[in-house]
């Protein structure tokens, strides 16, 4: 039931979504442990409530988790899922909604972070110099997590449209 192997450099991109998440949320984490990760002490003390270290915390865990996602357009999961899963686990995965959510996932991604590249040039005066270099530096990957994403649901979309063409 499941599709010819994904080509390696899909696989390699699938992967790569986990690492272009990982800097970002690595340094939330820092500061949600008390280290001012490039923040001024003034700039810092709004991120010392329960509030806001549990929203740092819940985005770098939810951004790796989607970001891990993307293997599953890779492994054999993306086509059948688990049997672990409660009610679902065992059943085929229908090709069109992965692509689709995916596809959009995927849009929303590069819309987000596609000023990234331009960090330097806004204004970050909660920031110190070397904070506002490091911060920006970190968040560089982001840009490559809606283009990967895009790029390895293709080649899912193509794997699984052949795979029904020939079966």
């Amino acid at each position: 039931m499941t599709s010819s192997p994904p080509p390696r450099w899909a696989i390699w991109a699938a992967h790569a979504t986990t690492l272009v998440v990982l800097p970002s949320g690595l340094w939330r984490i820092a500061l949600v442990l008390g280290h001012p990760a490039g923040y001024t002490d003034e700039a810092f003390t709004d991120f010392q409530s329960l509030g806001a270290k549990a929203w740092m915390l819940t985005l770098s865990i939810v951004c790796e988790l989607l970001a891990l996602l993307t293997i599953g357009l890779v492994r054999p999961w993306g086509e059948v899922m688990p049997r672990w899963i409660p009610f679902l686990g065992g059943r085929p995965v229908h090709p069109k909604a992965v692509v689709v959510t995916a596809g959009l996932g995927a849009l929303a991604l590069t819309a987000l972070w596609a000023n990234i590249p331009w960090w330097w040039t806004y204004p970050h005066e909660d920031m110190t110099d070397t904070g506002n270099l490091v911060v920006g530096i970190l968040y560089q990957p982001l840009v490559l997590w809606g283009p990967l994403l895009a790029a390895v649901t293709v080649s899912y979309h193509r794997r699984r449209r052949a795979h029904r063409t020939t079966a």
